[in-house]
């Protein structure tokens, strides 16, 4: 039985159809097809109810959700249910401020394979752990969410629905998550861009005109080696779990969290351990 926010029992009616609502592409199973879509999805299965969410699963399906708006640490979602006007959904976490970004992108620019990544698109995986070593986590652990709707609990199946619809967003794009902590995609990349230092961008597109008969014996020689092209690690710098990265991940969770980042931090322990004796 449904109980508003006084503890009133309600009489629960039919949710009225949406045309053009945002519906997510998931029909069954897990919502989030990349990996940082993924552990955003696992954070609210371990934080929020279950019931609350398989119900807010079946609005995002639906197309419940209407639209949305997101800013530095809220997000703003219209949810059609029962009644003629769509109910408000409100979610807020913790954004990173200009000092805490400052600190993020330096940190972020003095690895090269992370700042080339980012700047084409990608998201690696090895920047939680870059997150985390800063003490400011990625992804967040508490969630303030409001919706006007009368359900009594949090989140209701307005607020669930909104964070499964924003969850497949961030598949779309991976700087939404970065966006929703307080930074948006181009002053972040401008930012990158300035931490580059200019002895090392290479543009191995960049070719001298040259008469092609005074290259006939190198024509197929490339222009920049391909050692310079890679990121040459410090000597003596191998991460311990280098092995971790080259292999694909396990479909292995242990209390919603993947192996794999269990397995990181043990792999880190065993080659700072001073070698017995």
């Amino acid at each position: 039985m449904p109980f508003d926010k006084s503890g009133q029992f309600y009489e629960a009616t039919r949710a009225i159809e949406v045309d053009g609502g945002l519906a997510v592409r998931s029909k069954r199973g897990k919502i989030g097809e990349q990996w940082w879509s993924r552990r955003f999805v696992d954070v609210l299965e371990d934080i929020c109810d279950p019931g609350r969410l398989a119900r807010g699963r079946a609005y995002a399906r639906k197309g419940q959700v209407i639209d949305f708006a997101l800013s530095p640490g809220q997000m703003v979602a219209r949810v059609q249910g029962s009644r003629p006007t769509p109910y408000q959904v409100t979610i807020r976490i913790a954004a990173f401020d200009d000092t805490q970004w400052e600190e993020i992108t330096e940190a972020l620019g003095a690895q090269a394979l992370y700042r080339a990544a980012l700047l084409a698109g990608e998201m690696p995986r090895e920047i939680v752990d870059l997150f985390t070593d800063l003490g400011l986590p990625l992804f967040p652990s508490e969630l303030s969410i409001d919706c006007s709707c009368p359900d009594w609990g949090v989140p209701c199946k307005h607020g669930s629905a909104a964070l499964y619809v924003l969850a497949e967003a961030f598949d779309d794009d991976p700087f939404l998550v970065l966006a929703w902590r307080g930074r948006a995609r181009e002053p972040l990349l401008d930012a990158l861009r300035g931490t580059a230092d200019p002895g090392e961008v290479i543009d191995p597109l960049t070719v001298t005109e040259e008469p092609l008969t005074d290259r006939l014996v190198d024509y197929y020689t490339p222009a920049v080696s391909l050692g310079r092209l890679r990121e040459r690690p410090a000597r003596g710098g191998t991460p311990p779990e280098l092995l971790l990265r080259a292999l694909d991940p396990p479909p292995v969770k242990v209390r919603h969290i993947p192996l794999i980042d269990l397995l990181r931090p043990v792999y880190r322990d065993l080659a700072a351990a001073p070698p017995e004796e």
